[in-house]
Parts: structure tokens; sequence; C-alpha cells
């Protein structure tokens, strides 16, 4: 069964949720304050959602690689990686395959599909030039040169400088976390194309139960339902992936094979 409990139901763009955050989380309010001080300006500049994230992502990488991809520490780091590695070797990756990696950020779980792939099997893209330069240090960082994999900025989501019916497994963790439902649907629209027969695409999410909503634009919550409907609107058939659900890592997750 799926995990059902108040936090799924909580709409955290409310005012109320957010009156009640600051008050048990006083710490938190100044860092919030410079955040949607810093988001505004960047909202101003760059009207359309992916410009935008590219630029939190080059504001964020500044400051620290890690934290820009989402973890508080490098320990935090190196767990979530082996956790999303562990996850999909044990259901289909094989060394074999061609991995497309959506938002491969500073290969926090990319090295280790490297190292596990054959040489150029994997091909990692990103929004973001800044974080891709410190994707090249992981590299360098645990000697991976000679797995040659391939490291691409992109403006969008459409995939089309990549072959068809190429990739074995698709997977874009903390990708649609952060994108509004034009981006995901632009993915959706054009996934399929590349994937090879049998091949599976994983994406994670930040899920509700309740009301669909966004922080700051940077965070966005759906429900279940939404996300299954719209792959399968695109011809594609979608699964929430119960197991996913038992480990430490605070979004959910979706398999989605050609129908």
């Amino acid at each position: 069964m799926r995990r059902k409990n108040a936090a799924l139901l909580v709409n955290r763009a409310s005012l109320s949720h957010k009156i009640r955050y600051a008050a048990r989380n006083p710490a938190r309010i100044a860092p919030h304050a410079r955040r949607v001080a810093r988001d505004t300006w960047l909202r101003l500049r760059h009207r359309d959602h992916v410009s935008y994230y590219r630029a939190v992502m080059a504001s964020d990488t500044a400051r620290d690689p890690d934290k820009a991809v989402g973890s508080a520490s490098r320990a935090r780091w190196r767990a979530l990686g082996e956790m999303q590695f562990t996850y999909l070797t044990t259901h289909g990756l094989r060394p074999e395959h061609r991995m497309l990696d959506i938002g491969c950020g500073n290969l926090r779980a990319g090295r280790w599909f490297i190292d596990y792939l054959g040489p150029g099997a994997y091909y990692g893209i990103d929004i973001s030039p800044d974080i891709l330069v410190s994707a090249k240090h992981t590299l360098v960082a645990y000697g991976l040169q000679d797995k040659v994999p391939h490291l691409t900025p992109t403006r969008d989501l459409t995939l089309d400088f990549l072959p068809d019916a190429y990739f074995d497994v698709v997977h874009a963790h903390s990708v649609f976390s952060h994108s509004p439902l034009s981006v995901i649907d632009e993915c959706l629209a054009h996934v399929g194309r590349v994937m090879a027969p049998g091949a599976f695409f994983d994406f994670t999410f930040d899920r509700t139960e309740g009301r669909e909503h966004h922080v700051l634009r940077e965070d966005f919550y759906y429900r279940t339902e939404t996300l299954v409907a719209l792959a399968e609107r695109h011809g594609l058939r979608a699964r929430f992936e119960e197991d996913w659900e038992k480990l430490p890592h605070g979004q959910s997750r979706i398999r989605v094979t050609a129908s």
C-alpha cells in the first residue's frame, strides 16, 4: 500500500502552512526570505521556467554543487547516489544497457552508472552548464575518464538531438519535482521516440494527495493520477513504484514503458 499520512495532504504554498512552519522553525525564516528575494529577481529576468531554473542552478552551484542537487552534505550526496544505483540495478538496469540520465547534475548517481555501464553507454543531460562543469570534476575525482561518458547541456526536454529507439533505460531523478506540468508534458511527448524496444523510463516526483501546488516555482507537488494520465496521453504505460516508497529519499517514483 502507498504511504498515507498528513504530509501528503499539506499545501506548502498556503499562508496557513507557512505561518505554522515559521513558528516551528524560526531559524529558517531569514534563509527563506533571502531565497524569496533571489527567486523573485531571477523570475523577473528569466520569464520562461527553464531559463529561470537554469539561473537558480547557477546561483546554487556557485555556493555548493552538492546542495544544488539537493544533498545537504557530502555523505548524503554519496548515499542518495548509491540508493538510486542500487534500486535501478535490482530493477532492470544491466551492464550492457545504454542509459539516458535526464538532469544528471554533478553525477551524484551518474558516477555509479558510468562505472557500471560499458564505455560510452552513459548519456547525461542537464539544463545547467554550471552543474555539468561540476560533473566533470566528479569524473576526474572517481577516475572514470576511460568510460568516456557523454555529458551534454540542453535547453529543453524535446531530446531532438538524440537518435530513435536508442536507450534501454531513461532516468530522471528529482527533475519533475522542479518542473511545471508543461515541461513534464514536453518530456513525455518525446521520450518514447528515444526508447529502445523493451526500455523503461523511471522518474521521481514530489507527491501530494491533496491540491497540486508549487513553492516559489522551484518545488512542484503532483498527484500520481495526474502524471499517469499525462504519460498515457502520449501512448505510454505508467506504473507507481510501491517498493521505492520504503526507501529514505522523500520523493515518489513512476516507471513508464511503451504501451
